[in-house]
């Protein structure tokens, strides 16, 4: 898969820097994606007048809804114009067919792209423990599928050791040799840009070349974020983040801006040759049209950034 955001250097100095920076952030915006849970069935409509036509939507597999659940939204997102991207939750499936018999419906309605994850059940329903199970199938290249997302963890997971993250991602990518399908990284999202840079150089160093679409945490309250981050294992940023609670209270209900965490990733190494980072994935933590607006509108270019080029706001 080759890369789909121009790795320019900003410009950091001299009158250039807010105008070079802004264009920076404009261009590795422009190929996002973002999420929606199965509860965003009846926005699908909404949204598909305010994102872009073909723009990547995931599926998100929440605790209580369903593989049909997740299957079906999906089928509408792609009627809807978008390119869907449903969750497909290893330890969910009951069985190696029920997980083929999923992949035919999807192809059969268009959609060639999905997001494999193990997931969070502690005792899986069927025959998959990990994402490598899956893989070995056969089933994601029986299926014809084009593009496959995987998990990235760049502050780390609560249950699996930095080598065996790492050695996972190596197997990943073979497959992706392999099979001909083009595998990128999806990252859980984070509020510190200069971590996520450092494991950003590490993939390179130890000779990871997926492209990654680095997550960011859209417009959302701050109750809601600590609530999700908690739920996710957010490790380092989630411990920097309670320290200052009382400071980030303040920032009209938002934990962490996402502007803030954009823009501290493009300075730091996403606009820098070598850089994994090729784009950014919005999740939306139930605020599906919030973050649809926020993300339209970096796209479009309709933010002003302050004098010191560290945060943004979106034009009225």
């Amino acid at each position: 898969m080759k890369h789909q955001f121009d790795h320019s250097q900003v410009v950091e100095t001299g009158q250039d820097y807010l105008r070079g920076l802004k264009e920076t952030v404009v261009a590795f915006a422009r190929n996002a994606s973002t999420e929606i849970s199965t509860h965003d069935e009846k926005l699908l409509e909404t949204l598909s007048r305010r994102l872009p036509a073909g723009m990547a939507v995931y599926v998100a597999h929440t605790p209580k809804s369903s593989v049909a659940d997740v299957v079906r939204v999906a089928i509408k997102a792609q009627a809807a114009g978008f390119n869907a991207c449903p969750h497909l939750v290893a330890r969910r499936f009951a069985s190696e067919q029920a997980l083929r018999d999923v992949l035919a419906r999807l192809r059969e309605h268009g959609i060639e792209q999905v997001l494999l994850v193990a997931g969070d059940l502690d005792r899986p329903v069927g025959p998959f423990e990990s994402t490598l199970q899956v893989i070995a199938t056969g089933a994601l290249e029986g299926a014809g599928l084009k593009r496959v997302g995987v998990a990235g963890h760049p502050e780390g997971h609560p249950a699996v050791g930095p080598a065996e993250l790492l050695s996972a991602l190596r197997a990943k990518q073979e497959f992706a040799a392999r099979s001909g399908i083009a595998v990128y990284i999806v990252t859980q999202f984070g509020f510190n840009p200069e971590g996520v840079c450092a494991w950003d150089r590490m993939l390179t160093q130890e000779g990871i070349a997926l492209p990654v679409h680095v997550g960011l945490a859209g417009p959302t309250p701050l109750t809601r974020l600590i609530r999700f981050a908690i739920q996710c294992g957010i490790g380092t940023s989630m411990s920097s983040l309670m320290k200052n609670v009382g400071a980030v209270a303040s920032l009209t209900g938002l934990a962490t801006g996402p502007d803030e965490m954009l823009l501290g990733l493009v300075r730091g190494c996403a606009c820098h040759t070598g850089s994994r980072l090729v784009q950014p994935h919005v999740y939306s933590f139930g605020g599906a049209l919030a973050a649809a607006d926020w993300l339209r509108a970096v796209m479009a270019g309709a933010f002003d950034l302050t004098p010191d080029g560290r945060r943004f706001t979106i034009r009225s």
